[in-house]
């Protein structure tokens, strides 16, 4: 069975979420980023999520993480929580 390790910053507007992007893109830290913008509780640990498999998560969420490039920050990904930037930083097939 899969499994996946991810971090995510989760915000309220497309807009902020682009712009985060944008800052982790120039060099800064996702894990900072996370913490000091990310309104998910996962924000105060740099947005880790842990390991999971398929289906632990919203679907939006499990089809970026399990179909797209390790190591590569992803997103905007909208969900019912709001606008997701996800980074997923290992994956076992």
């Amino acid at each position: 069975m899969a499994k996946a390790q991810a971090r995510h910053i989760l915000v309220d507007t497309e807009e902020k979420c682009n712009d985060l992007k944008q800052q982790i893109a120039d060099g800064a830290d996702f894990a900072d980023v996370a913490r000091d913008n990310s309104s998910c509780p996962s924000g105060k640990t740099g947005g880790d999520l842990g390991e999971f498999g398929p289906g632990q998560m919203v679907k939006e969420f499990d089809e970026v993480v399990f179909n797209n490039e390790v190591s590569v920050v992803h997103g905007p990904v909208k969900t019912q929580f709001g606008y997701h930037l996800l980074e997923i930083t290992s994956r076992t097939d």
